[in-house]
């Protein structure tokens, strides 16, 4: 008899996890903004702290540009021309940019490999103490060449730095706060150009070398107290359940979470992320590089890919060198600091007014709508072009458009993309997929440097503005695959997100189909009705 009620005990607790699995995702999924705050203030915290490491690249990609508008920058390491005027040549502007790109290349692989075995936190801690020690070379670099060490050298940790918080505050932050949690990493880039050009436009009237080794000693101002933060930051409790460690799954979710919610039950939770990871080997058991391209997850890999592969594709590059056109119009140097900086700003409150938007409309709504604005920024500011040469009117509305272009930019494809890519990737090949994507990323923005250098350059092809109806051209192209290919992942858990692309649904359906999870051995996928009333 003891053994029959032992039996029937073991039965009678089989389906407990499953039950708490589906407890912890319909809480999840119900779960207010405020309530998510009041129960994840410390996975907010964290989070916030892992996103502001793109701050320093932020700066660096916005220093690199603004100081080719420096006269002491120019004469250390360019040329003069004919008419006496020292300039960086396109060909080491090309160099210096993409230096940085391979670089990152280099970063992104190497944190695909490493950060599954060593965790988020000592990844980021590690490149951290390599970008601080970096900087010297910044600092003192005596020639451009030293400069392009220093961008490669730079770029290893950038590239860690570009995924892993993107991947972390998707998983430690419940649904309703991942939006805004992923989105805040584009606020970051935002802050470190701001930053960039007010330090660069407080330095510029300098004639001495301090008009640049000021800007490059800058960036020692956060590496080393952020690293000293993410030491005592938790781990990701997804990544502890991958390796099979439910207790320090549970720690860690003990230590981003309020214990002031007597509601909240960390096993339900720790429930759910094995229940998620289950089904993920179910569907695809492999967690290598090559599982990325099998299955479903080809589809997952290629609308990742895609999306960051749009930011480079949809003109943004053309912002960097906003400085540029102003002082094609006439602008005196430092005055067109002070414009960049109202451009920076605007790209700030563009990020914050995502947040509201991307609430109520969704992502891919966001996107979509974001890359029809642009396309008609760009055909209207490669119009202007047309202008007689001597128009200073048609210049600085050249300028304004730029300025524009950079508002509805972070107001819509730049912080959305961080938010997609990090939830439309498995959880099991989250880490990898979003390196892939963002070497894809990379790899693109090293030939859209080398043509916008010389699209600009009065020393090469000299398009000027006329440059923009190219970018119009690509923004379209990418403009129609988002109408057709990217899903809205708006509301949904992970394994919801798994069984939708498992069944192959369209993408433009995403938003309207159910799936339930929790429903047996067959997943019940149904369309809703109402939906289609109309």
């Amino acid at each position: 008899m003891s053994m029959l009620n032992n039996s029937d005990a073991m039965e009678g607790e089989k389906p407990r996890p499953l039950v708490e699995g589906k407890q912890a995702a319909r809480k999840e999924q119900s779960m207010t903004l405020w309530q998510a705050l009041r129960l994840y203030p410390k996975a907010v915290g964290w989070s916030v702290l892992l996103s502001s490491t793109l701050i320093m690249e932020g700066y660096d990609l916005a220093l690199l540009g603004s100081m080719y508008a420096s006269p002491a920058f120019n004469k250390k390491y360019g040329v003069q021309s004919a008419s006496g005027k020292w300039t960086v040549p396109a060909s080491w502007q090309s160099a210096l940019s993409n230096g940085a790109r391979v670089g990152e290349v280099i970063g992104l692989l190497i944190n695909g490999l490493i950060s599954e075995r060593l965790g988020y936190r000592w990844t980021m801690v590690s490149a951290l103490a390599a970008i601080n020690a970096v900087i010297f070379i910044f600092f003192f670099a005596v020639n451009i060449k030293m400069l392009l060490a220093a961008e490669i050298l730079a770029g290893i940790p950038w590239g860690i730095f570009q995924t892993l918080p993107a991947a972390y505050a998707s998983e430690v932050c419940p649904v309703v706060l991942r939006p805004y949690l992923t989105t805040f990493i584009n606020m970051c880039w935002v802050i470190g150009q701001f930053l960039a050009v007010g330090v660069n436009r407080g330095s510029i009237q300098r004639a001495d070398q301090w008009a640049y080794r000021i800007p490059f000693a800058v960036q020692w101002a956060w590496p080393l107290p952020i690293l000293i933060g993410i030491l005592f930051a938790p781990e990701s409790p997804w990544w502890h359940v991958r390796r099979g460690n439910l207790q320090g799954a549970k720690r860690a979710l003990q230590r981003l979470t309020s214990s002031n919610d007597s509601n909240f039950d960390p096993d339900e939770t720790i429930a759910m992320i094995q229940h998620t990871n289950e089904l993920e080997k179910a569907l695809s058991s492999g967690t290598k590089y090559t599982d990325c391209f099998k299955g479903t997850n080809l589809r997952r890999t290629e609308v990742v890919c895609v999306v960051w592969l749009v930011q480079t594709l949809c003109g943004q590059n053309l912002m960097g060198y906003f400085a540029y056109f102003c002082v094609q119009a006439g602008l005196p140097t430092v005055h067109s600091f002070d414009l960049s900086l109202a451009q920076y700003a605007l790209g700030f409150i563009g990020t914050a007014g995502s947040w509201f938007l991307m609430t109520y409309a969704g992502r891919r709504t966001l996107h979509v709508c974001g890359l029809a604005s642009l396309f008609t920024l760009l055909v209207i500011t490669g119009s202007l072009s047309f202008a007689p040469g001597d128009d200073s009117a048609a210049k600085w509305a050249i300028g304004a458009m730029l300025i524009i272009f950079t508002f509805f930019y972070d107001f819509t494809i730049g912080p959305v993309t961080y938010s997609l890519v990090s939830e439309l990737s498995s959880t099991r090949l989250k880490a990898k997929t979003i390196v892939l994507a963002r070497v894809v990323y990379n790899v693109s923005n090293i030939v859209v440097n080398v043509l916008t250098n010389y699209q600009l350059n009065s020393t090469a092809w000299n398009w000027g503005a006329r440059s923009a109806y190219f970018w119009a051209g690509t923004c379209l192209v990418c403009l129609l695959w988002s109408y057709f290919r990217l899903p809205e992942p708006k509301g949904r858990t992970y394994e919801e997100l798994d069984l939708l692309f498992e069944q192959g649904v369209s993408a433009r359906k995403f938003r309207e189909t159910v799936v339930d999870p929790y429903e047996g051995e067959e997943e019940h996928v149904e369309v809703r009705e109402e939906h289609h009333k109309d």
